[in-house]
C-alpha cells in the first residue's frame, strides 16, 4: 500500500498558525485504528504530537495541548493537524503516521505501519 502523502515545507512567525495535511486512504483508516502526527526537532528525540482514531477520540502531547488540533476528514481522505499559537520550540520535521496500536505514538523508536512524507515546519521568533 502507498503511504500517506504530505504537504511541503512551511515557515511562519511565532504566534502564527499552520495546517498540515496528509492524504490517508480509506484502507488506512478502516484497517488501522490510530492516525496522527509525529515530529522531531533538531537535536531532539522523536515526539508523538497528536493522534486520533475512527471514533474521533484524540490524544495530545502536553506541549501542544490547547494549541494543536488533529482531525480526520473521511470525505476528503485527509488527516489534518491545525497548529495555532506556534512557537520556535515547535520547529521540527513533522510527519503523519498510522497503526493499529499506539506504540509508535509513545515510543520514539517504534515504527508505525504507515508513515507519511516529512514536512519541515520552521517557526521564527
Amino acid at each position: 500500500q502507498v503511504p500517506p502523502e504530505e504537504s511541503g515545507g512551511l515557515s511562519v512567525q511565532s504566534g502564527g498558525s499552520l495546517r498540515l495535511s496528509c492524504a490517508v486512504s480509506a484502507d488506512i483508516y478502516n484497517n488501522l485504528h490510530y492516525m496522527g502526527w509525529l515530529r522531531q526537532g533538531p537535536g531532539k528525540e522523536r515526539e508523538g504530537v497528536a493522534v486520533t482514531d475512527t471514533a474521533a477520540s484524540s490524544i495530545y502531547a502536553t506541549s501542544v495541548k490547547g494549541r494543536f488540533t488533529v482531525s480526520l476528514d473521511k470525505a476528503k481522505n485527509t488527516l489534518y493537524l491545525q497548529m495555532d499559537r506556534l512557537t520556535p520550540e515547535d520547529t521540527a520535521t513533522y510527519f503523519c503516521a498510522a497503526d493499529a496500536s499506539l506504540t509508535w505514538f509513545y515510543q520514539p523508536k517504534a515504527r508505525p505501519v504507515f508513515r507519511g512524507q516529512e514536512t519541515q515546519v520552521t517557526v521564527s521568533s
